[in-house]
C-alpha cells in the first residue's frame, strides 16, 4: 500500500523531490496469554525495526538506522500504537544525527504515539545530535487513555565534540484522557535569540527530559525534587511528573536522567 505524508503528494519512502520521505509504524496488542504481540512492525529506509525479545507482558522493539538521516529536506514519520492491555518498550541502537544535506530546506521528524487504557509504553530512544549546519523540526505527539502509563525520554545534544550545533526546533505535545497534559516548544542554535544564555542552557550542550505518566500519581502527587544543580523533578497538573535537565555532554545528561528514572519510573 502506498502511504502519503499528511499534505504530501510524494509516497513515503521515495527519494523523489528535495529529500527522503519515509515512515515506520509499530502496533502492540495483547496476545491473549498475558503477553504482547506485534501485529504491525514495518518501516522504510532509514527506518529498520527489530523485535528484541520480551520481558513479562512487555514486547520490546529497537530501531536500527539503515542510512544517514535526517538530512536537509527529509520528511520522516514514526508512529507507535499500544492497544489496551498491551505493553511496549521502544529503544534505538544508536544516536540519531541531524546533518546538513544538499537540500537547504529544514528536515522534519514527526513521532506520534498512542497508548490505550491499561496499556504501558516506555519510549527510550538514544540522543538526537544536532550537527553543525543542520536544520531540524522535531515534533512528538502523544495521546494517552485515562489509565495508560508512559515513560518517555528525550535527549538532545547540540553539536558533536568540538563543533557548534545546527538549528533545532523541538515540540512535545501530550494529551491525557483527551485533555492537554503538556505542550512545550524549545528552539536552539544559530539565529535563535538567547538559546545559549543563562536563562536557557547557560553554556551547556546537552538537554533532556523524562516524562512519567501513571494513574498511581493521582493518589501520591510528587514533590519538587532538585537533582543536583542542573536537573529537577516537577509535578504536572495530572497523574504525571516531568524531569528536566541540562548538562555539559551526553554522558552527564544520561546520568541525571537515569537517577530520575530510578526514583520515579515503574
Amino acid at each position: 500500500m502506498t502511504t502519503l505524508a499528511p499534505g504530501a503528494s510524494t509516497p513515503l519512502g521515495s527519494t523523489a523531490g528535495p529529500g527522503v520521505r519515509a515512515a515506520a509504524r509499530v502496533v502492540a496488542a495483547p496476545d491473549g496469554r498475558g503477553g504482547t504481540r506485534l501485529p504491525t512492525l514495518a518501516g522504510q529506509a532509514p527506518f529498520a525495526l527489530r523485535r528484541t525479545g520480551a520481558r513479562g507482558r512487555e514486547a520490546r522493539v529497537s530501531l536500527v538506522g539503515a542510512m544517514s538521516a535526517p538530512l536537509g529536506g527529509d520528511r520522516l514519520e514514526l508512529a507507535a500504537t499500544v492497544e489496551p492491555g498491551a505493553a511496549l518498550r521502544f529503544t534505538t541502537t544508536a544516536a540519531t544525527i541531524a546533518l546538513p544535506g544538499r537540500c537547504p530546506d529544514p528536515a522534519g521528524y514527526d513521532t506520534r504515539l498512542s497508548v490505550g487504557d491499561g496499556a504501558a509504553l516506555r519510549w527510550l530512544p538514544e540522543p538526537l545530535i544536532s550537527a553543525r549546519g543542520s536544520d531540524l523540526r522535531l515534533t512528538t505527539r502523544v495521546e494517552l487513555a485515562p489509565t495508560a502509563r508512559l515513560v518517555l525520554r528525550e535527549e538532545q545534544v547540540l553539536g558533536r565534540s568540538g563543533e557548534e550545533p545546527g538549528r533545532l526546533a523541538s515540540r512535545l505535545t501530550v494529551h491525557h484522557g483527551g485533555r492537554p497534559l503538556l505542550d512545550q516548544e524549545l528552539r536552539y542554535g544559530p539565529g535563535v535569540p538567547g538559546w545559549d544564555g543563562g536563562a536557557v542552557l547557560g553554556g551547556h550542550r546537552a538537554v533532556g527530559q523524562l516524562l512519567v505518566v501513571d494513574p498511581a500519581l493521582a493518589d501520591r502527587p510528587p514533590a519538587v525534587v532538585p537533582l543536583g544543580e542542573t536537573a529537577v523533578v516537577t509535578p504536572l497538573a495530572g497523574p504525571a511528573l516531568l524531569v528536566t535537565a541540562v548538562a555539559p555532554d551526553a554522558l552527564a545528561l544520561r546520568g541525571l536522567l537515569n537517577q530520575a528514572f530510578e526514583l520515579t519510573a515503574w
